[in-house]
């Protein structure tokens, strides 16, 4: 991998993202995608997923099952699902590495090979070339983007859900482990659109509301015609800007686009919201990138 330049480092602050093809070998993408191959085979179905709809409260203790799960899944590693993959028994209707929709969000501090991908040199390297002094790792998905049933995700700003004090602080590494194109549902921008703040915020209800986590403020209808697609081939690796605003199309096509994400927190001068979803524990403070 070439080093980066500070022509390229220029353009990210102009655009708001930018991409770098090859920055992982092929046998670092294999050993991600076996690894998490592995971890699936293991997996067990979430209790809040195998519970039986009956009564409406029972469908009230399931979405706070649901929940509970997603909101403490930040120090842990846990599984997320395409809609309609279960019966009500909660069992498979497909294969299930095929069910899998992502797994989060503590793969890099728990599993020593997502471990070792998020600490390695070349990333380090390129933390210090964008200027970090005090980075932590925050959070961490493996997406699997299914082959006719990966969804598409909505034009956002991950500042929307990561918030911090000042904005700016959160950028994403974003590494595809399998070719991404415009059929399996590669990442569109809106370039230099980060730099208008944000608009929407996901943060904690609260206690005893109905949902986990509510949205204050709204997302503003992007005009589609000013995003650009960013097909990025096997190792690639794409910076995120947490305030440009991306999304991702449907997977229509026959193959996954398997991806590897986490986010980055300049820690320094920076204070993270209390009303994220995501919160630091005692068991899992923040690492630093830096180790």
């Amino acid at each position: 991998m070439a080093s980066v330049t500070q022509q390229q480092i220029q353009k990210f602050h102009k655009d708001g993202f930018l991409v770098l093809e090859h920055f992982f070998s092929a046998e670092e993408c294999d050993s991600m995608r076996s690894r998490i191959q592995k971890i699936v085979a293991e997996m067990e179905v979430p209790p809040h997923c195998r519970t039986e709809f009956s009564t409406r409260e029972e469908e009230q203790l399931q979405a706070q099952g649901s929940s509970d799960y997603f909101l403490t899944s930040g120090d842990k590693i846990r599984f997320f699902f395409e809609k309609g993959v279960l019966d009500e028994k909660g069992n498979f209707l497909i294969p299930k590495e095929k069910s899998v929709s992502k797994i989060g969000h503590a793969l890099h501090a728990y599993d020593p090979v997502f471990k070792q991908i998020t600490h390695s040199p070349k990333v380090q390297e390129l933390g210090r070339k964008l200027g970090l002094e005090r980075p932590v790792i925050v959070q961490s998905m493996y997406i699997f983007k299914q082959p006719g049933i990966g969804g598409e995700v909505t034009p956002h700003q991950d500042a929307t859900f990561l918030h911090t004090e000042p904005l700016g602080r959160i950028l994403g590494f974003w590494i595809a482990l399998e070719d991404a194109t415009q059929e399996n549902g590669c990442l569109w921008f809106i370039p230099g659109s980060h730099t208008n703040g944000i608009t929407r915020r996901m943060v904690r209800a609260a206690s005893g509301a109905s949902t986990c986590v509510e949205f204050v403020g709204s997302e503003p209808a992007y005009d589609d015609e000013q995003f650009i697609p960013l097909p990025i081939s096997k190792g690639g690796l794409i910076l995120i800007h947490g305030e440009v605003v991306h999304k991702s199309e449907l997977n229509s096509s026959e193959s996954s686009r398997h991806v590897f994400t986490f986010h980055v927190m300049e820690a320094k001068g920076t204070t993270w919201s209390k009303e994220n979803w995501l919160q630091p524990t005692p068991e899992l403070p923040f690492p630093s990138l830096y180790t």
